[in-house]
C-alpha cells in the first residue's frame, strides 16, 4: 500500500528545515503578555508526513518540548495531525484545510478548556506562510460569544 504524494503533501514539505521562533501569549484574563523563544526542527517522514519538534521556554523559566505531526488524507480531502507537549498529558488531534490561496493552513482541535477545569473547548491553530523563510502560528480558542480569540502568536524564521 504505497500512497503517492499529492500537492497538499508537497505544501507541508515547505516547513522542513531548522527554525527559531519568538512567541507571545496571554496566559489568562488580566494576565500580562508573556514572551517566549525557542527552536524547531522539522523533518519529513517519507513524502506524506512532516514532524515538527520544538524546544522552548515556558512561564517560570522552565523548558518544554513539543511534537506536531501533519499529513493529508486524500480520501477525506482534509489535513490531519496531532500535537503533544512535555507540559501536559492531553493528545491534541487536528483536522484542517488550506485556504484558497494556499498560504494558510487552519487546524481545528478539541481539548481541555484552559479556564474551566473538566470542561472541553474548541481550538484552532493557524499556520501562515509569509515567505519561504518566515511563517507564523496563531492559536485561537472559541469563546462563549461564538468568536475565535487569539491567545498565542509565534513568528518562525528559518535558520
Amino acid at each position: 500500500m504505497q500512497m503517492e504524494a499529492q500537492d497538499e503533501h508537497r505544501w507541508l514539505l515547505q516547513l522542513v528545515g531548522e527554525w527559531r521562533y519568538e512567541s507571545e501569549a496571554v496566559m489568562g484574563p488580566d494576565e500580562p503578555l508573556m514572551k517566549f523563544k525557542g527552536e524547531e526542527s522539522v523533518r519529513a517522514l517519507g513524502d506524506l508526513w512532516v514532524l515538527l519538534e520544538g524546544r522552548g521556554e515556558m512561564p517560570g523559566g522552565d523548558m518544554a518540548t513539543m511534537l506536531m505531526t501533519l499529513g493529508y488524507d486524500p480520501q477525506k480531502g482534509r489535513f490531519s495531525g496531532s500535537w503533544v507537549g512535555s507540559m501536559m498529558t492531553y493528545l491534541w488531534v487536528y483536522d484542517g484545510s488550506l485556504d484558497k490561496d494556499r498560504r494558510i493552513l487552519s487546524l481545528d482541535a478539541e481539548g481541555p478548556d484552559f479556564a474551566v477545569e473538566g470542561k472541553m473547548g474548541k481550538y484552532r491553530d493557524v499556520i501562515e506562510l509569509h515567505s519561504p523563510d518566515h511563517r507564523t502560528l496563531k492559536s485561537h480558542t472559541l469563546g462563549d460569544d461564538g468568536q475565535w480569540h487569539c491567545f498565542m502568536t509565534a513568528n518562525y524564521w528559518r535558520k
